[in-house]
C-alpha cells in the first residue's frame, strides 16, 4: 500500500472518530439529570369528629420537594360525602406551615403535607395519605417556596382564587393549596394547578393548557358550600427553582386532561394524565373539580356546593397511586367527588408537570 493511501485511511478514521466524539459530547450535554423519587408514609386515619381536620406529612430523605400530593379513603355508605381535601402543601419540617406575609416564605423544603377535613358526615374508613416528589438535579439544587393568600370565599358557592408567581429568572416546578379553618365544615380546597401570570391566562384565573411550556405561577381555589364565612382563607404555593441558577435550558411541559363528571350525588370521578417519552420526568401535578373549560375560560366552580376533591397524586396509567420509593412515576391522577346532591356540568381536571433540565 502506498504512503498516500495509508495517510488517507488514517485521515478517514480520524474524521469518523471525531464525529463520534462530537455526537457523544453533544448527547451528554443535553441529557436530562432530573430524577424524582416518590415518598409516602401511608395512610393516617381520620378525622373522627365533624368539622375538623388531620394533618400528615411525607418526607424527602434526599433531594428537595418539587411538589406533592394527597389521596383520601372515604369508605362506603352515606358518610362518603364527608371527607375532603383541606390542603396539599409544602412544609419546612413536616409540621410547620408556610403562612404569614405573602412572598418567598422558605427555601429547600423537604416535606409535604396532606391535610384532610370533614363536614357533617363521618365514616370510620376516612384517611389521608400524603406524597412528596423528591427532586435531584445537577442544575436545580436549590428551591424556594412562594406563598400568596386571599381572605375568600366569604359567600356561598363562590370561588376563592389566589395565585402565587415565581420570581423572575426562576422556573416553576410544582405547587400546592391550603384552606382554613377546618371548623367551617363546608369549606375545602377544590383546585390546585399550574398557570401563567399573563393576560392570556387572565393572570392565573385560566389554567395552563395541554402542551404549554414553562408556566410561572400556581393557582389555588377554595370553595364553601355553606353560607360563607368571613374567616375563610385560601393559600397558593408555587415551588420554584432557587435564585441564581441559570434555568435558560430548562423545559417544564404541561399535560392536561379533563373528564366530565361526577354528576350523580355521592359518586366520584377520576382524571389521569401523564408525561410523554420526550418530556422529561414527572416533577409534580395538579387537580381540580370545576365547571369545565378551565384552560380557555376563567375558573368557575363545580355544579354543586358539596362538590370536593378527594385526591391529587402521582399514579400509574390506570390511576392507581404509586408506592413509596417509586422512581418511575409518569402519571398524575385527580379524584373529584360530589356531595349528597346531583351536580350539573361538573368536570374533574388533572395536570402533570414534566421537566428536563437540559444539563
Amino acid at each position: 500500500m502506498s504512503m498516500r493511501v495509508r495517510r488517507r485511511t488514517a485521515l478517514g478514521k480520524a474524521l469518523v472518530l471525531g464525529v463520534l466524539l462530537t455526537m457523544t459530547v453533544s448527547g451528554t450535554a443535553y441529557a436530562n439529570t432530573v430524577a424524582v423519587t416518590v415518598k409516602t408514609p401511608g395512610a393516617t386515619s381520620g378525622p373522627t369528629t365533624i368539622d375538623s381536620e388531620i394533618s400528615t406529612h411525607a418526607d424527602c430523605a434526599s433531594g428537595l420537594a418539587s411538589g406533592g400530593g394527597v389521596d383520601q379513603a372515604i369508605g362506603t355508605g352515606t358518610g362518603v360525602n364527608g371527607n375532603h381535601v383541606m390542603g396539599s402543601s409544602p412544609s419546612a419540617d413536616g409540621t410547620t406551615e408556610y403562612t404569614g406575609t405573602p412572598g418567598v416564605v422558605g427555601t429547600d423544603a423537604t416535606h409535604w403535607l396532606g391535610i384532610g377535613g370533614t363536614g357533617g358526615m363521618l365514616n370510620s374508613s376516612f384517611s389521608t395519605t400524603p406524597y412528596a416528589l423528591c427532586l435531584s438535579s445537577n442544575l436545580i439544587n436549590h428551591t424556594q417556596v412562594v406563598m400568596n393568600k386571599v381572605n375568600a370565599p366569604t359567600t356561598a358557592s363562590t370561588v376563592g382564587l389566589v395565585t402565587a408567581t415565581c420570581p423572575a429568572n426562576t422556573v416553576l416546578l410544582g405547587g400546592g393549596v391550603r384552606t382554613t379553618p377546618a371548623s367551617v365544615g363546608n369549606f375545602k380546597s377544590i383546585a390546585s394547578f399550574p398557570t401563567f401570570n399573563n393576560a392570556a391566562h387572565d393572570f392565573g384565573k385560566k389554567a395552563a393548557a395541554d402542551g404549554e411550556t414553562n408556566p410561572d405561577s400556581w393557582t389555588a381555589v377554595g370553595w364553601d358550600a355553606g353560607t360563607g364565612n368571613s374567616s375563610n382563607e385560601t393559600y397558593a404555593y408555587a415551588m420554584c427553582s432557587g435564585s441564581g441558577i441559570n434555568v435558560s435550558g430548562v423545559a417544564v411541559k404541561v399535560h392536561y386532561s379533563e373528564v366530565a363528571g361526577p354528576t350523580t350525588g355521592s359518586t366520584g370521578q377520576t382524571a389521569t394524565v401523564g408525561c410523554g417519552p420526550t418530556d422529561g420526568n414527572l416533577v409534580s401535578g395538579g387537580a381540580a373539580i370545576s365547571g369545565g373549560n378551565v384552560t380557555t375560560t376563567d375558573f368557575t366552580g363545580p355544579g354543586s356546593g358539596g362538590d370536593h376533591l378527594n385526591g391529587s397524586f402521582p399514579s400509574d396509567s390506570s390511576g392507581n397511586p404509586v408506592a413509596d420509593g417509586t422512581t418511575t412515576a409518569a402519571y398524575w391522577t385527580a379524584f373529584g367527588h360530589t356531595g349528597g346532591q346531583a351536580s350539573t356540568g361538573t368536570h374533574t381536571d388533572a395536570w402533570a408537570l414534566c421537566a428536563n433540565d437540559g444539563v
